[in-house]
């Protein structure tokens, strides 16, 4: 195997943890999270909404099935950084194509092993995500410390600049995933635009599974740009970073309030409540997993959903005649989705659409379908 390189993660606190590198060489700043998923590494890489962050795995090996050009929530990873406790440099399953250290190394993303994740994991959980840097390069632990501590976070970046597409597309692909198969493209009975604040492809999957046609527009797009494709609803995707700092996102959605139907996920939930008057603020611990509860507050059931988001919609800036409260996070109480039936809209915190993470919440995108048919929304689980 050769001579193996080292690699340390400096946090804001002056904690060092120093391991081996298994990525590119190299320097990587950012704010250090976690994320529970057992799978689904690939797809996490891959999801925009991890811009600027540096992803922890709390499942002890990761990289056992390797990497494929399907597993992939968009074009390259957008994570800062990754940290796993063990490597697993043999890729064991029939649909591998390339081991997890040959496509980070290809992707020039800096990843460390051989830590104490539980330690870093409990460090973050009783003191709050902090910032830090990943580092191949020769220089000292104080030097590494001040680097994490001059490092921007989150808070005031727009970074859904930095993730967006450039131009409008079609969404022409199939639907969703069963059992490696994908599910075929059925006739399109609505015309949904889809704003990018760093979509996930599983969401355009399951639009397309529900018979959308879809068409993905800049997150910059003006609503009378939109409002002139006539479409049947608007979608508002997942994407990264803090909410507030996405003034023109704010501004475009407020324009479209009870023009049509709307559906948020995630970034879009948070737009959507700051578009309608409500505040966001930042998480001490942030929610990235597949095993966070929601329950929903009409039917009190309760369902296990994929989550990735450091920011939330203040609960207390919400409700009132036109806006109920529809789900709540059974961990810490926070806001998780609300809805207006008189404005046409309904979001959620966290991800119906999955990949990696259990499919509770799958039923909402009919729920989308169902309001832009009938223009009510049918509570349905």
């Amino acid at each position: 195997m050769g001579l193996r390189r080292t690699c340390r993660l400096a946090l804001e606190d002056g904690s060092i943890f120093a391991g081996y590198a298994f990525g590119a060489s190299g320097e990587a700043v950012g704010e250090v999270v976690f994320n529970t998923s057992m799978t689904g590494y690939q797809e996490i890489l891959t999801d925009p909404s991890y811009r600027g962050q540096i992803v922890t795995m709390t499942y002890p090996m990761i990289g056992n099935y390797g990497t494929n050009a399907v597993d992939i929530e968009s074009c390259r990873p957008f994570v800062a950084g990754f940290i796993v406790k063990s490597l697993s440099r043999l890729a064991s399953n029939w649909r591998s194509e390339e081991c997890l250290e040959a496509y980070l190394n290809r992707h020039g993303l800096v990843a460390l092993e051989g830590i104490d994740t539980r330690a870093l994991v409990r460090k973050l959980r009783m003191q709050g995500v902090m910032k830090g840097i990943l580092s191949t390069e020769d220089r000292s632990d104080a030097e590494l410390v001040e680097a994490a501590r001059q490092s921007p976070g989150l808070e005031g970046i727009d970074l859904v600049k930095e993730v967006t597409v450039e131009e409008p597309y079609k969404w022409e692909d199939e639907g969703t995933f069963h059992l490696g198969a994908q599910a075929k493209r059925s006739k399109a009975k609505r015309r949904v635009v889809a704003y990018d604040f760093g979509i996930k492809r599983n969401i355009l999957r399951n639009l397309v599974d529900e018979g959308n046609q879809i068409k993905v527009v800049p997150a910059s797009t003006p609503a009378e740009d939109v409002l002139k494709e006539k479409p049947d609803g608007v979608f508002l995707s997942n994407g990264p970073g803090d909410p507030a700092a996405v003034k023109y996102a704010v501004e475009n959605t407020r324009q479209l309030l009870g023009k049509i139907p709307l559906f948020g996920i995630c970034l879009g939930h948070q737009i959507l409540g700051l578009a309608l008057g409500g505040r966001t603020f930042k998480l001490k611990f942030g929610h990235r997993g597949g095993n966070q509860p929601a329950q929903n507050l009409f039917t009190g059931k309760v369902e296990i959903t994929a989550q990735n988001h450091g920011f939330c919609v203040d609960i207390d800036s919400l409700g009132g005649k036109d806006v109920v409260l529809t789900h709540k996070n059974l961990n810490d109480g926070t806001l998780e989705g609300f809805q207006s039936e008189s404005l046409k809209l309904f979001a959620v915190q966290y991800h119906p659409e999955a990949s990696p993470g259990p499919h509770d919440a799958g039923y909402l995108f009919r729920k989308f379908s169902r309001l832009m048919d009938t223009g009510k929304l049918v509570e349905e689980s």
